[in-house]
């Protein structure tokens, strides 16, 4: 905590500008290990899972071959991308620490959240929820996110790029019906369908994977959407997991569909990629809450094969 207090301060009286593209920080300060030390705090390890590793190598085996990779996901707290990375990186180092997260503008200018993101290759855009928060702003905004999408252009040409984005715009805040379990919002097809024309356009091959997070109790954001920044924060101690899907495959999707209804085409790919997202999210807060020796075939803990770093890594 005093290191958050430390860094907080100093984005408070000098406030960091992050670029279109912003690499990870981790000199004279890494801010990575920063981040990554706060949040390990905050996970259960003993009760947290990943879901299909197996598909996360493979993930990995086409990022080493020059191909990208675009994992859908949704959103469900501040604290997503330790999380992604603190699950992963006992088995897959490099998958944890070379994903570049595509970032609202939340992130960057809230100064509690600036030190953390530092710590993290981003994508900085201005969401469309916040894009009329401050209407004489707005011609500002548009233009980084034209100049990041230039920069998301470059990145995807050169290849083996592994791009993280939240379609649905925010952090989740559906609730299952009939009980309190926060569910994934629905996916913005504007949003699924820039990622297929991005990577299509890039010389690579691309692939798309729904991808889903469960982090919502170590860090539950609050139930609305406010236009100011200074949000309340409440951490606690829980369980996490993420999970991939299977590749979707746009063509197969995509067939039968009238190659002149858009409209069509992209909700269909839009409502496939959150379908698989919603399905694994059930499975793995089911898996979670079985508990790990309970949890079913494709989910498992793959920190526990190697041994634990020794504290002073962390401090």
């Amino acid at each position: 905590m005093a290191s958050v207090c430390e860094r907080v301060t100093m984005q408070v009286s000098q406030p960091y500008i992050f670029p279109s593209h912003h690499r990870r920080i981790l000199q004279p300060y890494n801010y990575y290990n920063f981040g990554q030390r706060y949040i390990r705090g905050l996970v259960d390890f003993e009760k947290s899972l990943v879901g299909h590793i197996g598909t996360m190598k493979q993930i990995a085996s086409q990022l080493a071959a020059g191909d990208n990779v675009i994992l859908l996901a949704n959103h469900q707290t501040e604290a997503d991308p330790a999380v992604f990375a603190l699950l992963l990186e006992a088995e897959l180092p490099s998958v944890a620490t070379d994903v570049i997260y595509v970032a609202g503008d939340r992130v960057v200018t809230d100064p509690l959240c600036a030190p953390f993101s530092m710590g993290r290759n981003l994508f900085c855009v201005h969401s469309k929820k916040h894009l009329d928060d401050v209407p004489e702003l707005k011609a500002e905004k548009m233009a980084t996110n034209r100049r990041t999408l230039k920069a998301m252009q470059t990145a995807l040409a050169e290849g083996g790029k592994l791009l993280w984005i939240a379609p649905s715009g925010g952090r989740d805040r559906s609730r299952h019906p009939t009980s309190d379990i926060t569910l994934p919002d629905k996916f913005d097809a504007s949003a699924v369908e820039l990622m297929r024309a991005l990577s299509s356009k890039a010389a690579p091959p691309a692939h798309l994977y729904p991808f889903a997070m469960y982090s919502y109790q170590i860090m539950p954001p609050p139930q609305t959407v406010s236009k100011s920044i200074g949000e309340e924060r409440r951490v606690f101690h829980a369980a996490v997991g993420v999970s991939v899907c299977p590749e979707l495959h746009v063509d197969s999707l995509l067939a039968g569909i009238p190659a002149n209804d858009k409209e069509k085409r992209q909700s269909a790919l839009a409502d496939a990629a959150w379908k698989g997202v919603f399905d694994e999210y059930q499975s793995l807060v089911d898996a979670i809450d079985g508990g790990a020796d309970n949890c079913g075939e494709g989910y498992s803990q793959p920190w526990k094969k190697y041994p634990q770093p020794a504290l002073d890594q962390w401090l």
